[in-house]
């Protein structure tokens, strides 16, 4: 028996430990190592008086249909919805025979995409479109700037050595400076200029001007359905009802009746290793006690940073200064039970008490620190207890842990909550939030600033640990989306199992742009 550890029970993490334990039951022994007491990592979804907190939030949308087929294997779609149903909304069969979510727990909801960005108190849809409402929100005059602005980019192309240049070569400077630029600085901490460009080919990849033009002109063929569509322009997801943790928590089960361990509270510390080989990992749990568990493979998720650091003194001291000076984003989101919106739904999406329809509403404005708002209610309307007469929104703020923001008291953090969304008309009065809860998260977005320029050498010292693989998120120091996280794993376990000893194949996903489109099912 191989003993194989997995470090981390994040998505990555739990699909890789769930298909070893699937594929080679008979051969591995498989041990997951959690820090918290938490399973999904940030895909887990927080319980607060009766109503679900979705950290982040979680689009199930993969273009590798080995993704897709796992999550609804695991959570099967939902069957035929109707507007008789208030709480699913449009008529439109989707799945014959599936399951009825008010009848089973465990089931994938077919969910609209509706996020817009909220802009000098008017809305304006995300990505952005060529809609009549879009021109007439900015005006004729900045619509005349905006159009000479992307001309101008489409004619004079800036090098691609920064996050801003990589805007403003697709959208043209005025749209760069209205819809990215503030909203970036808050996210990152850092201006655009500073911030490698490979973050924007990853997350929008081929999102343009045109491929909106495109888009737009393709939903008018008769067929559409069938047209190739970039994901950020997608219309419908699949969502667990009672949100991403679900699903991650239904793994968790799958894989201890499977034989698999799942340890929580076991914090990595240290990694022992010699002759290009990782020994052993030592873990920490809440009381200090220190464990050493032993292996033959591993497989890890936590962060770049905190893993090298454990490697301890036998590291090169360029590879050490790399990976100490990789940087992160950390994350606050407050929850706010609302008796209602006062921002209006002014669309034709017919939604439950006629709230707005978005799932998230950007925030442009530099005005306030607020950079995403969460609508729980349209995410899930089982997230929320009182769905019929309340709305649930969580307020995400990006920040540096330990920074001014971070340390606020909860009460204060809420109190400055409740402020930016009065400044922005989102509620009236205080005394319209019911109830509040806060949550931290730390290293949640990896960041393409400081060292992250060497990070290849980083990448060439830890492939020269034969029985290592990193995957995910943090495991890679890539602005992932879920399932690229969970490709990752599946790339890795393809190679344990076939004695592959390379790991190009793991490390190259989400960085080639047809790489999620071509690859071959497998699973």
């Amino acid at each position: 028996m191989k003993n194989i550890v997995v470090i981390g029970a994040g998505p990555a993490g739990l699909t890789a430990a769930y298909e070893l334990c699937k594929q080679a039951s008979e051969t591995c022994k498989v041990t997951i190592l959690e820090e918290s007491n938490e399973i999904g990592g940030i895909s887990r979804t927080v319980r607060y008086k009766g109503n679900r907190m979705d950290i982040g939030g979680h689009r199930f949308f993969s273009k590798d249909q080995r993704v897709m087929r796992w999550w609804t294997e695991r959570m099967p779609m939902q069957g035929a919805m109707s507007y008789d149903d208030k709480k699913l909304g449009r008529k439109k069969t989707l799945v014959k025979g599936g399951p009825d979510p008010e009848k089973e727990d465990r089931v994938m909801l077919v969910r609209q995409r509706v996020s817009r960005i909220y802009y000098k108190k008017k809305f304006f849809d995300y990505p952005i479109t060529l809609k009549p409402q879009t021109f007439i929100n900015m005006g004729l005059l900045q619509t005349i700037k905006a159009g000479f602005s992307y001309l101008s980019s489409c004619i004079y192309k800036r090098p691609v050595d920064s996050l801003e240049n990589f805007y403003v070569n697709r959208f043209g400077k005025v749209l760069y400076g209205m819809f990215f630029e503030g909203y970036t600085e808050k996210l990152w901490g850092r201006h655009p200029k500073e911030i490698d460009p490979s973050w924007g080919a990853q997350r929008v990849k081929e999102l343009s001007i045109f491929a909106i033009i495109k888009d737009m002109f393709s939903k008018l063929l008769p067929s559409r359905d069938k047209r190739k569509v970039e994901t950020s322009l997608i219309e419908e997801f699949i969502y667990p009802k009672y949100g991403p943790g679900q699903l991650w928590e239904t793994v968790a089960s799958e894989i201890e009746a499977m034989g698999g361990e799942i340890r929580k509270n076991s914090k990595v510390t240290q990694i022992q290793w010699e002759s290009g080989k990782i020994q052993a990992v030592v873990t920490t749990d809440e009381n200090n006690q220190e464990q050493l568990v032993k292996g033959d493979i591993f497989i890890s998720s936590m962060p770049l940073k905190d893993l090298v650091a454990g490697m301890g003194e036998q590291v090169p001291e360029d590879i050490k200064k790399v990976a100490k000076g990789l940087p992160y984003r950390d994350f606050v989101t407050v929850g706010l039970l609302l008796k209602k919106l006062n921002i209006k739904n002014l669309t034709k999406i017919k939604t439950l008490n006629n709230i707005v329809p978005d799932c998230w509403i950007y925030v442009q404005d530099t005005g306030v620190k607020l950079g995403r708002i969460q609508i729980f209610n349209n995410w899930s309307p089982y997230m929320v207890k009182d769905v019929d007469s309340k709305v649930w929104i969580g307020l995400e703020y990006f920040c540096k842990e330990n920074d001014a923001f971070w340390n606020l008291s909860e009460e204060k953090c809420t109190r400055l909550a409740i402020e930016e969304l009065i400044k922005m008309g989102i509620i009236n009065r205080k005394d319209e939030v019911l109830d509040a809860h806060r949550e931290k998260v730390k290293k949640a977005y990896p960041a393409y600033f400081d060292t992250y320029a060497q990070i290849d050498q980083l990448v060439t010292y830890l492939n020269q640990f034969e029985n290592l693989y990193c995957i995910g998120r943090n495991g890679q120091h890539r602005y992932n989306n879920m399932d690229h996280s969970m490709v990752t794993a599946f790339e890795t376990v393809e190679n344990i199992l076939a004695g592959k000893k390379t790991k190009e194949n793991i490390w190259n996903v989400n960085t080639e742009e047809a790489y999620l489109e071509s690859k071959p099912s497998a699973h």
